[in-house]
């Protein structure tokens, strides 16, 4: 039996290449799924992927499965309890940014009626379908990016960096960019 072409990223590991197969790439309509993709793509800055989807499920408990509610009440109290956690990354802004995203994710859900349609108007409301040849020619951020990151960061988000964006619209199936070779590239 011949082996799946993969985008050359995921290939080091089984964990990654179950995700590659799975999730990456996959349009994301559903509100806590993307808050949670939007947090643990914050998670990961300075770090690596891996790192984040390791820990994934640490993050899920320790976050109530990335419940906007629950963590918009997050008292400070809670969010040093967190930083004791060893199942998640253990950065103070990065714990301290999760109420305050989660509170901000609430006001965008009230304001557009669903994080959703506010997130996928950055692409126009459907997949952008790229084709790049290798992962070398896949870039860091776009305009499409720069302009998520800009209206994050104007209503307070933290850890939304026109990078952290790109790879979280990559992550929820915004823009398709597995190779063209790769197996998914072909569904």
């Amino acid at each position: 039996m011949k082996e799946k072409t993969r985008c050359e990223w995921c290939l080091s590991e089984e964990l990654y290449i179950k995700y590659h197969d799975e999730e990456w790439g996959v349009p994301v309509h559903d509100d806590q799924k993307l808050f949670e993709m939007l947090m643990l793509e914050g998670a990961q800055a300075g770090l690596s992927w891996i790192t984040v989807l390791r820990k994934r499920e640490g993050y899920r408990k320790a976050f109530d499965n990335f419940d906007a509610k629950k963590m918009a009440r997050y008292t400070d109290k809670k969010l040093e309890r967190l930083r004791e956690n060893p199942n998640i990354i253990r950065n103070k802004l990065k714990i301290k940014s999760a109420r305050t995203n989660a509170q901000l994710f609430l006001e965008i859900q009230k304001e557009f009626g669903s994080f959703d349609k506010y997130i996928w108007q950055f692409v126009g409301g459907k997949p952008k379908i790229n084709n790049f040849k290798k992962m070398s020619e896949v870039p860091a951020n776009t305009p499409e990016s720069d302009a998520m990151s800009k209206d994050l960061k104007k209503r307070g988000f933290k850890f939304v960096g026109s990078t952290i964006c790109y790879a979280f619209m990559q992550a929820c199936g915004m823009v398709d960019d597995h190779v063209a070779d790769c197996f998914r590239r072909k569904k």
